[in-house]
């Protein structure tokens, strides 16, 4: 069974999608349709950076988003069986699933964005990769120095022996101290611009809450697969309230890919920019295969299987 999997933030790149724009009609038509939308040049962010205006959260969110989107449009009978996304690469894999219109999606991820960004100037916070450390053991390290210190979570379980912690800076900094003390293979702050999947967005979860109110949903063609609980989707309710709920609580990767496996899935392809996600699959389900469609070529190279 054939699985999709669609990236989130952090695989933007200048340049992105630009051999794509230049050699397909389709892509052309969708990236303009999304300025339109946009009421801005976000293609020519993509296409031109520079990488320090790309990475800003406003622009990296739906510029991946468009990326991912389009790339599985020119994407010859792909016949999914179920699909998942990284945080914000849920809200393509909704998309491609039709729960919701790729206007609706664009501009649900657009508020996101800015509100995140925004949260993230309001409450200071950071981020860090802990490698080589039982889940449990940074949970636990977590909830000391939430009471002792200040907020602090796990903000995404990528793969067994990779977690991403969140918070405020003091505390995500004692948290890595503490994880190097204990084992850890190393502790990496993150180059990101707020405290994501944690507390101190609940300010864009407020925002997002009345913009998902407003949209459209539609129940999904196929099973999408929640970051907040790992568990197949399909009813447009359910999906409104698991989107609200992702901005602050974890996203639960390695059990999302190994619920994906349970229930059949014996292929991940990754559309969007990046292989970040086909390495995560192959450690958490290795008897599974992994391929990735990133442009053109990647395209080419499916619809000739």
């Amino acid at each position: 069974m054939r699985a999709f999997l669609f990236p989130g933030q952090g695989s933007q790149f200048a340049g992105m999608g630009r051999d794509a724009f230049t050699r397909s009609g389709i892509i052309r038509d969708i990236f303009n349709r999304a300025n339109d939308v946009l009421e801005r040049d976000l293609t020519g962010v993509m296409f031109e950076g520079p990488e320090e205006e790309l990475r800003q959260t406003r622009n990296a969110q739906p510029a991946i988003f468009l990326h991912s989107y389009a790339l599985y449009q020119l994407l010859r009978s792909p016949h999914p069986a179920m699909a998942a996304g990284h945080s914000l690469g849920e809200y393509t894999a909704l998309t491609v699933a039709n729960a919701l219109t790729f206007d609706d999606a664009l501009r649900l991820v657009q508020l996101r964005a800015h509100a995140m960004q925004e949260a993230g100037t309001t409450a200071a916070g950071t981020m860090a990769a802990i490698i080589g450390m039982e889940d449990e053991a940074i949970d636990t390290i977590c909830r000391a120095v939430r009471e002792e210190i200040g907020v602090v979570q796990p903000a995404n379980f990528n793969s067994p022996g990779q977690v991403v912690v969140s918070g405020t800076p003091e505390a995500v900094a004692e948290v890595m101290t503490r994880a190097k003390a204990g084992g850890a293979r190393m502790a990496k702050q993150l180059n990101v611009s707020g405290a994501f999947h944690s507390p101190l967005m609940e300010p864009a979860r407020v925002q997002l809450a009345e913009a998902l109110e407003r949209a459209p949903m539609r129940d999904a063609e196929f099973a999408v697969y929640a970051n907040v609980t790992g568990m197949p989707l399909t009813h447009a309710e359910e999906i409104r309230a698991s989107l609200l709920q992702q901005l602050t609580a974890p996203v639960l990767w390695t059990g999302t890919i190994q619920r994906m496996a349970a229930d059949g899935a014996t292929e991940f392809i990754e559309v969007g920019p990046g292989n970040v996600l086909q390495g995560l699959a192959k450690r958490i389900a290795g008897e599974t295969a992994q391929h990735g469609v990133a442009d053109i070529a990647g395209v080419e190279a499916f619809n000739a299987r």
